[in-house]
Order: C-alpha cells, then structure tokens, then sequence
C-alpha cells in the first residue's frame, strides 16, 4: 500500500522533530542587525504597553532579534539567499506564541485596535515567503493550537485544529480511527492542517485523493477584528458563492484558519504500480490525459522527462511514467488495466516494482538535485509548479524549459507532471543555476521572470500547489488580469487596515493609515 510506505520509509526525517517546524539552519554565525533587513521595509514597531498587553494575552512574547530570525526562517531560495548573504529576511517584530483560539482572538483585538501587521506562522515550510513578516508587527505562531478534537465516524469527517503537523494528524488517524486523508505533500512531517488549506496545498497522490480544497468539509477563522466565522459544512450546497474557498488558498491575508473539518477515507488494503517508458515528454503527455479521459484515476501518475528519469531513476534516455493505485482491488484492478492499455499503445513498458521502489527513495529529491551538475557556492535550485490544460502543456514545457535555459548562468531546466486531471494536469518544473554568489538573486529573479513570461502568455495558473507568498507576487495582477481588482475588492472588505499579512497575494503591504500620513 502506498500510504503505509510512505508513512513507514517514505519521509527521510533527518534531524526534524516529530511535530516540529523545522527550518533550515545555516552553518556559521549570521549578523543579525535590525538595521539590515534583507526583504523587510518599514517595519512596525511595537510599544510597550501593547508587548504588555499581547504577555498578557498569549502564551509566549519573544522580542529579541535572534529569536525574530529563527522564528520567520522558512524554506524558500530568496529567503535562503538572503540570510546567507549576510542579511536575515526579517528579523524585525514580535513573535507572539499561542495555544488557544480566544488568545487568536485576543491576539487580534489587540492588532486590530492598533493597526499592527501580524503574519500566521505554522510549520514554516513554505518556499514562496507566504509567512515572512514584510512589515514587521506581529508573527502570531499557532503550533499550539493543535488539538485532535473529534470524528464523525459515519460522515468519515475529522476536526482538528489548525496547528496540529501532518505526520503526527496522518499517524492519529491512521491509529486511532482506521482512516486516512491521502494527503501527502513532501512537507507532511513538517507542515501543519492550517498550512496546507491557506496555501491550497496538494499531495503526491492528489490524482485519487483530490487536493487540499477537495478534502475541507468545514472551518472556522478569526477575521482581522478578532471574530470568529463559520464557514462550509455542508457536502454539497446552493447557499450562493462559496464562502469557505474564500479562505482557502488565502495565504493569511483575508482571516486566521484556526479549525478545520476534513472528509477522510479508510485506509486501502491493496495497490499495484507500473512503469512505462515514451520516446518523448509530449506522448507521455497523451499516455497521461489517455488515461484519465477513459475515466481512470491512479493515485500516482507522474511523468518524467529525459533529466529527470536520469536523475530519478537512471533511464536518461526515455521519458519515464508511474502510475500507481490503491484502494479496494476491483477498482484498483481496472484503473490499471485501463492504464496499462494506454501505455501499450505509445510506448515501452518498465520494471513497474523497481521504478515505484525507487520513486518512494527518491521522489523528494529529483526536484531540487545537483547530481550531474557542477556545484558551486553560487548553486541555486528551485521548483516551479504550475497548471494547465492539456491542449497547451506541450508547448508549456517546451517553451518553459526553453526560457529558463536561456538565462544565462542556467545549468538545466527540466520538468515532471505530477499531478493529473480530466481536463489538464501540473507541470513541476526545476531551475538549476551555477552563478557568481553575488549574482544568484539576480539570476533567481531573471529565471523566473522568464518562466511566468511563458505561463501568462498562455493563460496557465502560475501556481498548482505552493501557493503565491511574495516569490509569485509580481506575476499575481497580469496574471489575473481583470479579476485581480475583485481580489483586491475582498481583502479590502475582509481587512480594511490592511494587517493580515500584508504584501501576498500580489496584494500592496502599504497600510491605510500611512496613505493618510
């Protein structure tokens, strides 16, 4: 069964803490000087009646520097570069640490009565910036807020607080109630509940279970004036617009998740993979929608083009695809046969067992990989994932990795799918660059640039799962385009003062009061 491998053997911890956020740690000493921000402008201060008032309101008020630093550490590359460059990323403001919904509450009473930015901070492993304090103000840290509160067993629906880890959620349910959610991402050890829905998360093994919006039945959210909402709950409704996907995929910029209900599913009891190999990345492209137009929905089918089937598995010359199912044996039996069908008919079929054994060692690694390249201490990587129809994903990947090739320092672009749909499917691509160490923001900047040039030509979401944060930011309103402004209608509706993470989305970190100044 593939969930019980991944829990078993799939994550390599390392040195993470089960129920931990655990940020990457740079050898060496970094200054860490308020006075050297690397993404930080006007930074909100804080008096101290209001430090007195949030001691009092929460569990724990850190206000030293170093802490500051430590506690808005994340994982992505610009922050990366930024602190190992000589300047921490934030390190202005207020780490306030709670472990109830009425101290959020509280918490935002506070914010809101003084107009003080405050930024939700969880497990910290986004790799946009979605939760890097711009304006300083308060970083309300939720890890606490973690509890399991109940299952609806007949409904197969779940609560549970917004704070609580994927690996210790996953493990509970696996336990304790015979359940799964299906939820997978890469980060599950060191991610939150919370996080996967602000950031409109998917896992590896979406094509079956659906991604993170397709899971939540329900939750409640603090809003910028400390008030609690309910939204959702229902499994299917005609109330007008959805209001509880307002909040999904939001980044913090609209409320503070703070419960969530999620649908489960018992846990399989049967799986199968197989492996094909295609002559080119576009007819694995047709083997994948093939697969899902004739109503097949493996749990894995992921494809990979000649560097990443070199990396990932040592066949650099084809295109590799696995697809893999679990569930019950009847419907795991014909999705596979369906898809074994559609790779009979365009390509070479693989070692099925040896390619899914080798996937579950290595398929957080392909991404982000220097094997096969020259590594320096100007090496950049990163990943981009995006979505699209299947109309245009050839030419996307054609021309992605064309654009990303072209900018000078670039060592190779290269890309998967991995995840499907009827209609369309992701695209995750990896940029590798070998620069001078000064020059690597200005190529990172440069290959994405030149990558969401492609993606906004034809229309493709610019992001599939990872969210926008600050690193897709400046893509948000052309990509958007004439909707952008109904975006910037909500927020301004939902936070007039502008103090719910201020500067994603696309959206301005610019305060009303100052304008007024």
């Amino acid at each position: 069964m593939i969930s019980k491998e991944a829990i078993k053997r799939g994550y390599n911890r390392g040195n993470y803490v089960v129920g931990k956020h655990t940020p990457p740690h740079f050898a060496g000493s970094i200054t860490a000087t308020p006075d050297a921000p690397g993404l930080q402008r006007d930074a909100v201060a804080i008096d101290n009646d209001t430090l007195d008032a949030l001691r009092k309101a929460a569990d724990h008020v850190l206000t030293a520097t170093s802490d500051v630093v430590e506690w808005t550490r994340d994982w992505w590359a610009g922050s990366m570069m930024t602190e190992t460059g000589g300047k921490p990323a934030t390190p202005r403001g207020v780490i306030v640490r709670v472990s109830t919904i009425e101290q959020i509450q509280a918490v935002m009473r506070i914010a809101h009565a003084k107009a003080i930015p405050v930024t939700v901070s969880a497990g910290r492993s986004n790799v946009t910036g979605a939760a890097l304090p711009v304006r300083g103000g308060i970083v309300l840290d939720v890890c606490d807020v973690n509890r399991l509160l109940g299952f609806d067993r007949e409904s197969q629906i779940v609560e549970v607080e917004s704070g609580m880890f994927g690996d210790i959620f996953e493990q509970t349910i696996q336990q304790e109630y015979g359940m799964t959610m299906g939820h997978w991402p890469s980060s599950y050890a060191i991610s939150t509940v919370g996080g996967w829905v602000a950031c409109r998360g998917a896992g590896q093994l979406s094509t079956r279970y659906g991604k993170i919006e397709d899971m939540v039945v329900g939750m409640d959210v603090v809003l910028a004036d400390g008030s609690l909402v309910t939204v959702g709950g229902y499994p299917r409704a005609a109330l007008g617009p959805d209001l509880m996907q307002v909040f999904i995929g939001s980044e913090g910029t609209l409320g503070v998740i703070v419960r969530v209900r999620l649908k489960l599913h018992r846990l399989p009891d049967y799986g199968r993979a197989i492996a094909y190999g295609f002559k080119t990345f576009a007819i694995g492209l047709d083997a994948c929608r093939e697969i899902m137009q004739r109503g097949a929905n493996p749990a894995a089918l992921r494809l990979y083009d000649e560097l990443e089937s070199g990396v990932q598995f040592g066949l650099p010359e084809t295109n590799v695809l696995l697809v893999a199912d679990e569930g019950t044996k009847e419907m795991v039996d014909a999705v596979m046969a369906i898809s074994e069908r559609v790779c009979a008919e365009l390509g070479d079929r693989l070692d099925g067992d040896a390619i899914f054994e080798r996937w579950l060692d290595t398929r957080y690694l392909t991404g982000k990989s220097a094997e096969g390249f020259k590594r320096s201490p100007g090496f950049v990587a990163d990943t981009l994932e995006m979505a699209g129809p299947w109309s245009d994903l050839a030419a996307i990947y054609t021309d992605v990795v064309a654009a990303i090739n072209a900018v000078p320092g670039t060592l190779a672009g290269s890309a998967h799918q991995s995840h499907a749909y009827v209609d369309g499917a992701c695209l995750y691509f990896s940029l590798r660059g070998d620069v001078a160490v000064g020059d690597r923001q200005k190529w990172y900047r440069a290959a994405w640039d030149a990558a969401n040039a492609v993606l906004i030509q034809y229309n493709a979401a610019l992001s599939h799962h990872h969210g926008i944060g600050l690193l897709r930011a400046p893509y948000m309103a052309p990509s958007l385009d004439t909707a952008f402004p109904v975006l910037v209608a909500v927020k301004r509706a939902l936070d007039p003062q502008n103090i719910l993470n201020p500067g994603k989305l696309g959206l301005s970190d610019v305060l009303p009061h100052e304008v007024k100044k």
